[in-house]
């Protein structure tokens, strides 16, 4: 079906560009960008049914035009037949697609930021934006199940599982005095977790929000691509969310610009209650982002080749958190540091629970 639609878009207006993923294809046709997509299950996402798809769609259409109104036009249904379908018109629905304007090859953040071109100014519009987005939605209804201290800890220790799987003993010993920090820290911070989850603080974020995501159009920056599968996965600590770009800028060895979103940030929303979270939320946000690429990368490169990519990414995304390491190290002493090494080797050795940590794998796009 998508090479017929991407036969019939040629024919109307000319060259078409495809791009697929693990759970979407989309065509890049003139102006637009058409979305569909693919009916899997990869438990962590399930786009099985035609009714599921619908409801995805729709839910990529709502979360994302509220920061990307723009860049998201509508859903559109599939009609004709699989060998002559049509984009809209009228007939009995065969599959859906989310209709996107198109944007600038280079206008991607995280393109410009590797060419030079990313500005402090830029930054401070970025963080501004992701400021008054986070301000103007709401809180988290009290018996939500989303967002409880417990599930991100549980999230942070699949993480550690998954980049442990196979990594060498001095790659290992590294993880576990990380680990054994992360679990310090959340025993440290898990009352102002809780607070801030009753005060009203975690709220139905982007969910995925690094440079790769984020545009600059018509003057200002414009995150797309939000998460629309999984509730659990956006629905989270807003000092999360934030420190998912400030880790991201931090890797791609830029910690100016780190520092630079986040004191924005603050100023524009006055959360310095968040800020003991901070390093606890971009070591979390840095090992999920070595998974993300480790399951990406693995089925193409081999899993020799994407467990060393892992390694230096979540070495890249750890550099500015190795303080984190030192306070660890500092704490633990000796003898200390192998029965810690012993007992996280239980712990994380255990089956991973959550796919949460899978987002990522499905690759990413360029509407």
């Amino acid at each position: 079906m998508v090479q017929a639609l991407a036969t019939g878009l040629r024919g109307a207006v000319g060259a078409v560009g495809v791009i697929e993923t693990h759970i979407s294809v989309v065509l890049l046709a003139a102006e637009r960008a058409y979305k569909l997509k693919k009916p899997v299950d990869l438990g962590f996402v399930d786009f099985t049914t035609l009714p599921r798809r619908r409801h995805f769609c729709r839910e990529e259409l709502r979360l994302n035009r509220r920061l990307a109104p723009q860049l998201y036009l509508s859903v559109l249904a599939v009609t004709g037949s699989m060998r002559a379908p049509r984009l809209g018109g009228r007939g009995r629905a065969i599959d859906y697609a989310v209709e996107m304007r198109r944007f600038p090859e280079d206008a991607l953040l995280a393109d410009a930021l590797a060419a030079g071109r990313l500005t402090g100014e830029q930054i401070d519009a970025l963080a501004g934006c992701i400021a008054d987005f986070h301000q103007g939605l709401p809180a988290l209804s009290p018996d939500s199940p989303y967002g409880r201290p417990r599930d991100v800890l549980r999230a942070t220790r699949d993480n550690f599982t998954a980049l442990a799987a196979g990594a060498g003993p001095r790659t290992q010993a590294r993880l576990w005095v990380l680990a054994e920090w992360t679990e310090q820290e959340y025993r440290r911070r898990h009352a102002l977790l809780a607070g801030r989850r009753r005060a009203g603080w975690v709220r139905e974020c982007h969910g995925d929000l690094h440079l790769g995501n984020i545009v600059w159009v018509d003057g200002r920056s414009v995150p797309f691509d939000g998460i629309e599968f999984d509730p659990a996965l956006r629905w989270q600590d807003v000092q999360g969310e934030l420190a998912f770009l400030t880790m991201d800028l931090a890797r791609r060895g830029r910690p100016d610009l780190t520092r630079r979103a986040r004191d924005r940030y603050l100023q524009a929303t006055g959360d310095y209650a968040g800020v003991p979270l901070v390093d606890f939320f971009e070591v979390y946000r840095a090992a999920g982002r070595a998974v993300s690429h480790s399951c990406l990368h693995g089925a193409d490169r081999g899993a020799g080749a994407a467990r060393r990519g892992a390694r230096r990414t979540w070495s890249r995304c750890l550099g500015g958190r190795r303080c984190c390491a030192r306070r660890a190290a500092g704490a633990v002493s000796a003898a200390r540091y192998r029965r810690a090494g012993v007992r996280n080797r239980r712990r994380y050795q255990s089956p991973v629970r959550s796919a949460g940590f899978l987002y990522g794998a499905v690759g990413r796009r360029r509407p």
